[in-house]
């Protein structure tokens, strides 16, 4: 498992990845930040770093999960990256096999991720790992001012309900 001393390693993960997909405009998280909410008391991820001596092949985050419809905890994976010249060398396979293994130990029963659309090899490689693709599903966010104007809605029935 990854520690705070791993969050340099983890955010240049995401930053590969956002390069993958073109996306590096979009990123603004730090190590800094990668180290103050991944570690510590509560923290909001774990992630797993594959490594071959003190080369990095790969960095998977991920964090806990649950299925009302299941009746179970899981995982969410939410970053997985392998480095260009570890692809196709088994280790995000191994990655995610690690993951699916933590969350078995912890009383888990499953493994949730979202893929880029666009992305038709990564699907087919998960496709490829018994994944199969949530049809009925749509991932919706709420970023920036969406998330601002939900939040401050959120406050204004709280301080109705104390009022």
């Amino acid at each position: 498992m990854a520690t705070s001393a791993d969050a340099a390693t983890i955010h240049d993960a995401v930053l590969g990845l956002s390069d993958a997909m073109d996306e590096r405009h979009r990123v603004v998280s730090t190590p800094q930040d990668i180290a103050r909410h991944g570690f510590g008391d509560k923290p909001a991820f774990e992630a797993l770093i594959a490594q071959d001596g003190s080369e990095t092949a790969g960095v998977c985050v991920f964090f806990p999960s649950f299925s009302t419809y299941r009746g179970k905890p899981g995982a969410y994976v939410l970053d997985l990256y392998v480095y260009p010249q570890w692809r196709r060398r088994g280790v995000a396979g191994g990655l995610l096999q690690r993951v699916a293994a933590i969350t078995r130990a912890r009383g888990g029963a499953y493994v949730r991720l979202s893929v880029d659309a666009a992305n038709v090899s990564a699907q087919l490689f998960y496709e490829g790992l018994g994944m199969k693709h949530a049809t009925r599903e749509r991932i919706l966010s709420a970023h920036d001012e969406a998330f601002a104007a939900l939040a401050d809605a959120g406050d204004r029935l709280a301080s109705k309900e104390t009022g």
